[in-house]
């Protein structure tokens, strides 16, 4: 079986806005650091996703821009994740509470020492850098990366 999904990283020029994911129970993210962001509605397109997403969790209206696709192989059993990987930098509104964790603008010096899953820190480089768009796989057995392979495009 396969879930889309998406995740959206908010830039206000010198940080991210970051989702400690620590409210729900038993959630796959429990305790780490991630872009906000979730699962595909159906007849939804990724970027519809990415926008009502971050509306649900942050309360800030944003344009989202597409910077790449990762497959996660089995990330949750028998499901492979597609997951469309999102940058914002245009948005407006005041932060609410969201009810899946804790947000925190965080410094781009300091994003990659939060606990995050480990093939974050792979791809939250790419959005720092600016690189081309790309379509990557990221293979976990656990917590733990096993093999990362991806493609950019001019």
């Amino acid at each position: 079986m396969v879930q889309l999904a998406t995740i959206c990283y908010i830039d206000n020029g010198r940080e991210f806005l970051m989702l400690h994911r620590n409210k729900k129970p038993n959630d796959v993210h429990a305790g780490k650091w991630i872009g906000v962001g979730g699962k595909l509605e159906r007849g939804e397109t990724p970027q519809e996703c990415a926008a009502r997403e971050i509306l649900e969790e942050t309360g800030l209206k944003a344009k989202p821009v597409l910077k790449g696709v990762i497959t996660f192989p089995e990330f949750t059993p028998d499901l492979d994740w597609y997951t469309y990987v999102f940058k914002v930098t245009e948005f407006e509104g005041e932060l609410i509470d969201c009810n899946e964790g804790t947000l925190e603008w965080v410094p781009y010096d300091q994003v990659l020492s939060k606990p995050t899953w480990e093939g974050d820190h792979t791809f939250v480089e790419w959005l720092l850098e600016d690189k081309p768009f790309f379509s990557a796989k990221f293979v976990y057995d656990g917590d733990k990366l096993l093999d990362t392979q991806v493609d950019f495009y001019e």
